[in-house]
C-alpha cells in the first residue's frame, strides 16, 4: 500500500518541477516590467540583474513552508491518506491554472491560487468527512480556517486602490518635477530622488527579502522592526549622498541605478517568499510521508496533527535547484515575455499604434467618458495660466526615430517610480502584516503611474481601462476557478484513488501539450500578422510597390480559394466548410483592416521626395478591403442560408454559379501570378478578360430573372443567388481598379515620373 504513496511523491515532485516554470513565466513580469520596459539596460542586462536576485532571494531564503502551517486548514483534522488528496489536487489545479493565465498573457497571483486551491481541496474532505461521519454542518469550521481567504479579497480590494492611487500621485508629482526634459532637471533634484528610491528599495529588500532568512538571527530580526525609522533615515543620508557622487564624479544616471537595484530586490524578494507556492506542498508532502512512517499506523488513521507542529523547512540544495530552474525559466520561456507584453501594451506612453490587445467594454467606455466630462469641469474652474504651465510640465520632446519598435515602452522616471512605490507599498505591507498581493502591487502602480503620465490619452483610454479590468477581473476568477478546480480534482482522486490519480496526471500532461501547441500557434499568426508592410522601412514609391505587390498577391490568391470553397460549400449544403471560409475570411479582413490602420504611420515615414506614394497605398488597401468585403459578404449570406436550413440551390443555379466560378478562378490566378511576380507589364492582358467575366454575370442576372417569372418558386434562393451575382460583379470591379492603379503605376515609372490617381 506503501508504494502508491510513493508514487504520490514522485508525481508531486515533478508537478513542483512544472509548477515553478509556470510560477515564473507568470511572476517574471513583476520585476521586469519596469527595466524592460524603459530600456535602462539591455534585454539582456536586465535578464542577468533579475536571475542574480533570484539566486540570491532562493539561497538566503529562510526556506520555510508556510503553506501547511498557515491557517487554511486545520491539519489534526484530516489522515495522512487526506492530506495526500489535498496536496495532489492543489498541485495539478496550480499547474494548469496558472498555464492558462500564462497562455492568455494575463499576470495573476501565486499566492491567492495557492491558498484557494488548498481551501477547495480542504473543504471537500471536510465535507465528505461531514456527510460520512453524518455530523453537523457546523463543525466545519473547525476542518477549516476562512479568514484566509477574506484576507486574499482584501488584499485585491486594497492593492487596487492604494496601489493605483500612490501610484498615480508620485508618478504626477516626479512629472512636474522632472518633466519629460530629464536630463536638464537630474542635475537639480536627481540626487534628492535617488535618496528616497533607494533607501525605500533597500528598505524593501531588508524587510521582505532578508527578513526572515537563516542567516538573520532573531535578534538581529527584532531590532530592525524597533528601529525602523532610524534605518530608514540612515539609509535616505547615505544614498542622497551616494546618489550626488556618482552623478558628479561618474557621471551615471541615477534613474539607472535605480532600475537596476529596483529590479534587483523585486527579484530577491519573489525567490525568497513566493518561492514557497512552487515547491511548499511537495515539501509537506515528504514531510507528511515521513511523520506517517514513523507512526506505524494506518494512512486512514493517522491523523497529521504534527504537521501543524513542526516547521516544514526546505533543505538548501532544494531551493538551489529550485533557484536554477526558476533562473533557466526565465530565460527561455516565451509565455513570460507573452505577460510582460499584456503590461507593456497597458502601460506603454505612446498610444502610436492603431492595435490594441483589449477590446472596449461597456464599463471602460463609461469610465473614460466620465473622466472626459470631470477632466471639462476642473478645467472650467483651473485658471487658464495654471493649465498652460502644467501642459507644459508634460510637453513630450519630438522623436525624431524612425523606429518605433526600438523606442522604450516609458522613461526612466516611470519605471523608477514603479519601483519606487512598490518597494514602499510591500515594505509597509509586510511591517503591518497586510495582505498585499506583490503581483497585484506591482500592477497597479504601473497603471497608476501610466494614468498620471497621459499615457491613457483620448485614443487609447478605451482600450487600456478595458485592460486593466479585465486583469482585475482575472484576479477574482483565479480565487473562484482556483476554489472549485481544486474542490473537483480532490474529490475525483478521493473516490478514484490510484486509477483517478493515474487519469488525472495523464490528462495534465494532454492538457498542458495542447496548451504549448495553441500557445505556439498563436505566435505563429502574430508572426504572420508582423509579416506585412513594413511602416518604419518603406520610404519610397518603388518599396510601397514591391511591398504592395506581396499582400496583394496573398488577399487575391486566400481569396480566390475562399471564393471556390464558399460556391462548393452552397451546392453540397456543407455548413462546417462554409463556417470555416468566414472564419478565415474575418481573419483576412482583420488584417487588412490593421494595415488600413497602420496608413498614418506610413505616411508620416515617407521620405519628402515620394509623398504621392501615400496615395497610392492608400488606393491599394482600399480595393483590397473591397475585394475582402464582397467575398466576405458572399460567405456570410451563404452560410446564413445553409445554416437556417431553407432550400437548396437548383441544379441550373449551381451549374451557372460553378460557371462564373471557373471563369473568375482563371482571372483571379493571372491576377495573382502578375502581383507575385511583380509582372505589371501584363496587366493590359488580362484586363481585357473583363468585358467577359462582368457580361457572363449579366447574363445570368437576367437569366434569373426570367426564372422568376416562369418557374422559380424560392424568394430565398433568388435574394442568395442575386447577391452572390452582384457581389462577384463588385469583387471583379475591385480587382480591376487595383490592376489599373498599378497599369497606371508602370506607365508612371516608364516616364520616371509618378502622378497620383485623381
Amino acid at each position: 500500500m506503501e508504494q502508491i504513496f510513493i508514487v504520490m511523491l514522485i508525481a508531486l515532485g515533478i508537478l513542483a518541477i512544472i509548477d515553478l516554470t509556470v510560477g515564473v513565466s507568470n511572476d517574471a513580469v513583476n520585476f521586469l516590467n519596469s527595466g524592460i520596459g524603459s530600456k535602462a539596460m539591455s534585454f539582456k542586462g536586465i535578464m542577468l540583474v533579475a536571475s542574480l536576485g533570484i539566486i540570491v532571494g532562493a539561497v538566503f531564503s529562510g526556506g520555510m513552508m508556510e503553506i501547511a502551517r498557515s491557517g487554511i486548514f486545520v491539519p489534526s483534522m484530516f489522515t495522512f491518506n487526506d492530506v495526500m488528496i489535498i496536496f495532489l489536487a492543489v498541485m495539478i489545479t496550480d499547474v494548469l491554472l496558472l498555464d492558462v493565465f500564462n497562455t492568455l498573457g494575463l499576470p495573476t497571483s501565486t499566492t491567492v491560487s495557492i491558498v484557494f486551491e488548498l481551501l477547495g481541496a480542504a473543504v471537500c474532505l471536510a465535507v465528505v468527512k461531514i456527510i460520512t461521519s453524518d455530523d453537523s454542518w457546523s463543525t466545519l469550521s473547525s476542518y477549516i480556517n476562512t479568514k484566509k481567504a477574506s484576507e486574499i479579497v482584501v488584499s485585491i480590494l486594497l492593492s487596487v486602490i492604494l496601489s493605483f492611487t500612490l501610484g498615480t500621485i508620485v508618478q504626477y508629482v516626479s512629472r512636474l518635477i522632472f518633466t519629460f526634459q530629464v536630463e536638464r532637471k537630474l542635475k537639480y533634484f536627481g540626487a534628492l530622488f535617488g535618496g528616497v528610491a533607494i533607501s525605500a528599495i533597500s528598505f524593501f529588500i531588508l524587510i521582505k527579502g532578508l527578513k526572515g532568512s537563516s542567516f538573520i538571527t532573531r535578534e538581529t530580526s527584532d531590532w530592525i522592526d524597533h528601529n525602523q525609522f532610524l534605518i530608514l533615515a540612515g539609509s535616505f543620508v547615505f544614498w542622497t549622498i551616494f546618489s550626488q557622487v556618482i552623478m558628479s564624479v561618474f557621471r551615471v544616471n541615477i534613474l539607472r541605478v535605480i532600475i537596476i537595484i529596483g529590479t534587483f530586490a523585486l527579484a530577491l524578494a519573489f525567490a525568497g517568499n513566493d518561492l514557497v507556492n512552487f515547491i511548499g506542498v511537495p515539501i509537506a508532502a515528504v514531510q507528511s510521508y515521513g511523520f506517517f512512517q514513523s507512526s506505524g499506523q494506518a494512512a486512514d488513521v493517522y491523523m497529521m496533527g504534527k504537521l501543524a507542529e513542526e516547521n516544514v523547512v526546505a533543505p538548501f540544495y532544494f531551493l538551489l535547484i529550485a533557484g536554477g530552474i526558476m533562473v533557466y525559466t526565465l530565460w527561455t520561456s516565451k509565455k513570460a515575455r507573452n505577460v510582460i507584453e499584456t503590461e507593456m501594451n497597458l502601460a506603454r506612453q505612446s498610444s502610436d499604434s492603431s492595435d490594441e490587445k483589449f477590446s472596449p467594454n461597456i464599463l471602460s467606455k463609461v469610465i473614460v467618458r466620465a473622466m472626459v466630462i470631470l477632466g471639462g469641469i476642473v478645467n472650467y474652474f483651473l485658471p487658464k495660466s495654471w493649465q498652460i504651465r502644467m501642459d507644459k510640465r508634460f510637453e513630450q520632446p519630438v522623436n525624431t526615430t524612425k523606429n518605433k519598435q526600438e523606442e522604450p515602452a516609458f522613461d526612466m522616471v516611470r519605471a523608477s517610480v514603479n519601483l519606487m512605490v512598490a518597494s514602499i507599498l510591500i515594505s509597509i505591507g509586510t511591517s503591518m502584516k497586510l495582505p498585499l498581493s506583490t503581483t497585484y502591487v506591482t500592477f497597479m502602480v504601473a497603471m497608476g503611474t501610466s494614468f498620471a503620465d497621459r499615457a491613457w490619452d483620448r485614443d487609447s483610454a478605451v482600450y487600456r481601462v478595458a485592460g486593466v479590468f479585465n486583469v482585475i477581473g482575472g484576479w477574482f476568477v483565479t480565487a473562484i476557478v482556483a476554489f472549485l478546480a481544486a474542490f473537483i480534482t480532490a474529490y475525483i482522486l478521493y473516490i478514484g484513488e490510484v486509477y483517478a490519480l493515474v487519469a488525472m496526471l495523464i490528462l495534465v500532461g494532454i492538457l498542458l501539450y495542447r496548451s504549448n501547441k495553441t500557445h505556439q500557434r498563436l505566435e505563429q499568426e502574430k508572426k504572420l500578422k508582423t509579416e506585412k508592410l513594413n511602416k518604419f522601412d518603406i520610404v519610397t514609391i518603388h518599396e510601397v510597390a514591391s511591398e504592395s505587390s506581396a499582400q496583394i498577391a496573398k488577399v487575391i490568391v486566400r481569396t480566390n480559394e475562399l471564393y471556390t470553397r464558399v460556391i462548393d460549400g452552397v451546392a453540397l449544403q456543407d455548413h462546417a466548410d462554409l463556417k470555416a471560409c468566414r472564419k478565415k475570411l474575418r481573419q483576412l479582413e482583420k488584417e487588412v483592416d490593421s494595415l488600413r490602420g497602420n496608413v498614418y504611420f506610413f505616411i508620416k515615414n515617407l521620405d519628402e521626395t515620394t509623398v504621392g506614394a501615400s496615395k497610392f497605398y492608400v488606393l491599394t488597401l482600399g480595393f483590397l478591403q473591397d475585394i475582402i468585403k464582397s467575398a466576405l459578404f458572399i460567405t456570410q449570406n451563404s452560410y446564413t442560408h445553409v445554416d437556417n436550413n431553407h432550400k437548396k440551390l437548383k441544379f441550373n443555379q449551381v451549374r451557372d454559379l460553378k460557371l462564373i466560378d471557373n471563369k473568375l478562378q482563371i482571372f483571379l490566378d493571372e491576377v495573382g501570378a502578375i502581383f507575385m511576380e511583380a509582372r505589371y507589364d501584363r496587366i493590359g492582358e488580362v484586363l481585357a478578360q473583363k468585358e467577359e467575366i462582368t457580361q457572363t454575370i449579366d447574363k445570368l442576372i437576367q437569366k434569373q430573372i426570367v426564372r422568376i417569372r416562369t418557374t422559380e418558386t424560392s424568394p430565398k434562393n433568388s435574394k442568395l443567388y442575386f447577391s452572390i451575382l452582384f457581389e462577384t460583379d463588385d469583387l471583379v470591379k475591385a480587382t480591376i481598379g487595383l490592376l489599373e492603379l498599378f497599369e497606371q503605376f508602370e506607365i508612371d515609372q516608364r516616364k520616371k515620373k509618378f502622378t497620383p490617381m485623381s
